[in-house]
């Protein structure tokens, strides 16, 4: 015992102490006792000194953040109301009509009486802005679309029908095409 006494002074560089069980009023007495050496000096936490820099990955996030306050200066309208009170109506409005135009112009539109008991199904206007290379507004664009999810099979449709060319169809253009030397171009 004596030998792990020795090595503890020794180690700690301390003599040994006697510290009798303190009562409640002595607490104050134990604190002076403590030698120094046993408190520890509590050090701030270290700050690092290196530069903060934002990781590459959120770089997009900022670009796109940019770009959509760059666009609300030109959005795009979601509804009729905003595309006729808004600061562009004008130029939505004869975007608008030329569509009507264009549907009367193709034939594709015809005003009819509404026969009794028939709900006519909704439309809906959409409306884009075109850009050119340089992301400057260049063509204010309306379309008007049926709401053909309101549609009810047997009602307003008995048969659905999509124009769907087979593979051996095309094969046959293609080697006519090539037998007669024609050019062949691709609409869209």
């Amino acid at each position: 015992m004596d030998d792990v006494v020795d090595e503890m002074i020794t180690f700690e560089g301390l003599g040994p102490q006697i510290i009798q069980e303190p009562e409640q009023e002595d607490l104050q007495t134990v604190v002076d006792h403590v030698p120094d050496s046993v408190v520890e000096q509590v050090e701030p936490t270290r700050r690092s000194e290196r530069p903060r820099v934002q990781p590459r990955r959120y770089d997009d996030f900022i670009l796109n953040v940019s770009l959509d306050v760059l666009m609300l200066e030109h959005s795009e309208p979601s509804t009729y109301k905003q595309a006729v009170t808004g600061p562009d109506s004008k130029k939505w409005l004869e975007a608008m009509r030329s569509e009507m135009d264009s549907m009367f112009e193709n034939q594709v539109w015809d005003l009819i009486d509404l026969p009794n008991g028939v709900k006519p199904i909704g439309s809906k206007w959409i409306f884009k802005l075109k850009t050119d290379k340089d992301g400057n507004v260049s063509v204010y664009k309306a379309r008007l679309v049926a709401k053909g999810f309101r549609q009810i099979h047997g009602i307003d449709y008995d048969e659905t029908f999509s124009p769907v060319v087979m593979v051996r169809s095309i094969r046959i253009i293609l080697a006519i095409a090539a037998y007669y030397d024609y050019e062949i171009w691709q609409m869209y």
